[in-house]
């Protein structure tokens, strides 16, 4: 039986999918240059150290493992960088996957299950936002994913290269468990932001207060990582099973905004949360939610993780044990 390479798998989405691939008894071997990710968040699993850049390293490492599958985490993923320094966006994103598919494709296999986002829509004209909406990213980051995309379509044709690109919306929450969870240095998602405010750090900055929704703060669809790992496995069967290669969208559909995390969080926590208004950032739509009906009809993916407040509790379980993230 051969093993799925996850590149990025030591990432904080790429380790959740390690651990439902392991549950769904996939074998694994991750590919991560640890530059974001964590050795303590793929325990038991092969870890082969290097940059996705380098072809014949990920070459080799399929070999040496008989690899049969490939799912493509690893990327850069800020948008605030992505907009100041878009030379590294576009060198390690679209080139690394350029190096990974290079590699897949010499090797003779043709599946490869993309990690991919939402902001490839750019400004939504029409929410919730399906599959069909128009692509018009506004910083590189989305671009770049947007372009790897794109040249799995081609490489679909030209080597036979099947593949499924999945368009995220916001990622939160943990593993349950309580072992595998959330850690960036410098953390900048939401969520752990005012779980850390809340505990005593500093206080949350909310950037901008004008928008056009409901309270004025930003709204986001955020679905559970450990839904968004599931979406990647029933990625992997259906390519398995002969699905079609297709892009398809992960979220809940249900949108909340800035203040109404800030309100879930003091609720679960039992604390307040300080905050701070902030200016605008540049590229930031007021709203994103996802239709995600398209891969519920076609491979019955449905999120697990229905509330928000389902999410928050798993992430603060996590932050209590584990305070110091993986500590690494």
């Amino acid at each position: 039986m051969g093993s799925v390479l996850v590149t990025g798998g030591a990432g904080y989405i790429g380790s959740h999918t390690v651990k439902a691939l392991r549950t769904a008894d996939h074998r694994v071997v991750v590919y991560d240059d640890l530059s974001a990710g964590h050795r303590e968040a793929v325990k038991g699993v092969p870890l082969v150290e290097g940059d996705i850049r380098d072809t014949e390293l990920v070459k080799e490492v399929i070999r040496e493992h008989r690899v049969t599958d490939v799912m493509h985490f690893a990327a850069l993923l800020s948008v605030g960088e992505s907009i100041k320094e878009p030379a590294r966006y576009y060198d390690y994103n679209v080139g690394g996957a350029l190096s990974v598919m290079n590699a897949v494709v010499a090797e003779g296999i043709d599946r490869l299950v993309l990690s991919s986002t939402c902001a490839v829509y750019g400004n939504p004209v029409t929410t919730p936002i399906t599959e069909n909406h128009p692509k018009d990213p506004i910083n590189a980051y989305g671009d770049s994913k947007l372009v790897v995309e794109r040249a799995l379509s081609y490489y679909g044709r030209a080597y036979g290269l099947h593949s499924i690109s999945l368009r995220y919306f916001n990622a939160a929450g943990a593993d349950p468990d309580g072992v595998i969870g959330e850690d960036h240095r410098p953390e900048t998602h939401l969520i752990p932001r005012a779980i850390d405010a809340a505990c005593g750090g500093l206080p949350l900055e909310i950037y901008g207060c004008d928008y056009q929704t409901k309270d004025g703060t930003c709204e986001r669809d955020y679905v559970h990582v450990g839904d968004i790992a599931m979406g990647h496995v029933c990625a992997l069967e259906g390519l398995r099973s002969g699905a079609l290669t297709r892009v398809y969208n992960l979220g809940t559909g249900r949108p909340h905004s800035v203040r109404e995390v800030v309100g879930a969080v003091e609720k679960i926590v039992g604390r307040k949360v300080p905050t701070e208004l902030a200016p605008r950032r540049g590229a930031d739509p007021s709203v994103l939610y996802a239709s995600a009906d398209q891969i519920g009809r076609e491979l019955g993916w449905r999120p697990s993780y229905r509330s928000l407040e389902e999410i928050i509790i798993t992430a603060w379980n996590w932050h209590k044990k584990n305070p110091d993230g993986f500590g690494d």
